[in-house]
């Protein structure tokens, strides 16, 4: 299908489809777009540009259960739309950027 343009298989693009398919994960995904300003009232223990934002922020900012977080970006790592890191104890969220340019190019048919 959009293979030869953006080198994702149907699956892998469905996948990530499906995640963004949810308001309040899209909404995680627009904010990690640029983490240092969306998390900037958040007290970082990493660098959000470099390791990603800690889950107990996302958390905090959609104002949802942390179980319910945690799910939502268990999807989004599944589809590969973030990476996650620990840090400490804690999980960081980071956004896929490159995998994100591969979906629109293959919406879009660039």
């Amino acid at each position: 299908m959009t293979e030869g343009i953006t080198d994702l298989s149907a699956d892998d693009l469905l996948e990530a489809l499906k995640a963004l398919a949810n308001p309040v994960r899209l909404q995680i995904m627009e904010w990690l777009r640029e983490p240092a300003r969306e998390f900037a009232d958040y007290e970082a223990i990493a660098d959000p540009q470099e390791v990603g934002v800690c889950v107990s922020s996302i958390q905090t900012r959609t104002g949802l259960a942390q179980s319910t977080v945690s799910s939502y970006m268990a999807t989004l790592e599944r589809a590969g739309l973030v990476h996650s890191t620990r840090v400490g104890k804690w999980t960081h969220y980071k956004r896929n950027d490159a995998l994100v340019r591969r979906v629109a190019a293959a919406l879009t048919g660039a």
